[in-house]
């Protein structure tokens, strides 16, 4: 019995399909049937059944199954511990970033991670906050930038990395740019340019307004922080933003939220059980973001 074959063993069943799990695991449609069948001489039965339209496991298949997967968990948890002290950081990491959002420390963390171990492929995947939360949740994504309203999922590990208030910002000919802040019921009387549902910044707006009874008037969403701008620029309404977004603009006048206590959240997210390759990633994100090492 060799550990590949309970891999192929578990890809049929999981498949279903003899070709679908050779394409999967990268060998020929005969190589994966004729290790099945070393596998099940090996242990003296049939763990598929190949006489219907699916390749089901057997009644010995099915519980065959759930120890061929608990080795290949074992056998994957030995290698990362050999791994790991041998300092050999291997594998693949999925990092998620919030659409349009350049946060340059997380860039900079990435880079020395990939220097340090350049063994390890990183992918990076953008999508909206709400989105990259469940994919962390599902395992899809190991670590993942995201906004959020308040503070960071209660279920997942959270790093808060920026926290700061909404801002209502306009162009300076606006009839509010003489003011230095405006209150929330009044926002909700004009036209709203503010980021999509899934976005920190809108979590908060649409939350903190249903705590006081109010609806904003969106009038336009967009992606980008800087096509809200631009939008707001070109008076079709008042943009909601958080602080730093707006900051260094000499083109718009930024208000002040009154009501909106609430602040819109920059966060690193991950699940729990982390592998030797995401805490490595995690230590140099601490770095770039001047995290404390035990925050967590």
């Amino acid at each position: 019995m060799e550990l590949r074959q309970l891999k192929y063993f578990v890809a049929v069943a999981e498949e279903a399909n003899f070709t679908r799990a050779a394409e999967r695991v990268h060998i020929s449609q005969p190589g994966i049937s004729a290790q099945i069948r070393q596998l099940e001489q090996d242990l003296g039965a049939t763990l598929i059944n190949r006489s219907g339209r699916t390749a089901a496991p057997t009644a010995v298949g099915e519980v065959a199954l759930g120890h061929a997967r608990a080795v290949l968990a074992a056998a994957q948890a030995l290698r990362e511990a050999v791994d790991e002290m041998n300092g050999l950081v291997r594998g693949r990491l999925v990092v998620g970033m919030v659409t349009a959002c350049t946060v340059t420390p997380l860039f900079d963390a990435l880079a020395a991670f990939r220097r340090a171990h350049p063994g390890v492929e990183i992918s990076l995947v953008e999508d909206d906050s709400a989105v990259l939360v469940e994919r962390v949740r599902e395992g899809a994504v190991d670590l993942a930038l995201i906004g959020a309203a308040g503070r960071p999922p209660q279920d997942l590990d959270g790093w808060p990395v920026i926290s700061e208030p909404l801002v209502a910002a306009v162009p300076s000919d606006h009839p509010l740019a003489a003011r230095e802040e405006i209150t929330l019921t009044e926002l909700c009387g004009e036209p709203v340019i503010c980021l999509p549902p899934g976005t920190g910044v809108r979590a908060v707006l649409d939350r903190t307004a249903a705590e006081h009874g109010l609806c904003p008037a969106v009038a336009l969403q967009a992606s980008a922080p800087d096509a809200v701008i631009d939008l707001a620029l070109r008076g079709l309404g008042v943009a909601v933003l958080s602080r730093s977004m707006v900051a260094g603009r000499t083109d718009l006048r930024a208000l002040s939220l009154t009501g909106a206590d609430l602040p819109a959240v920059l966060a690193l997210v991950s699940a729990p059980a982390a592998s030797p390759a995401l805490r490595e990633l995690l230590v140099h994100c601490r770095a770039s973001f001047r995290l404390p090492a035990e925050d967590r």
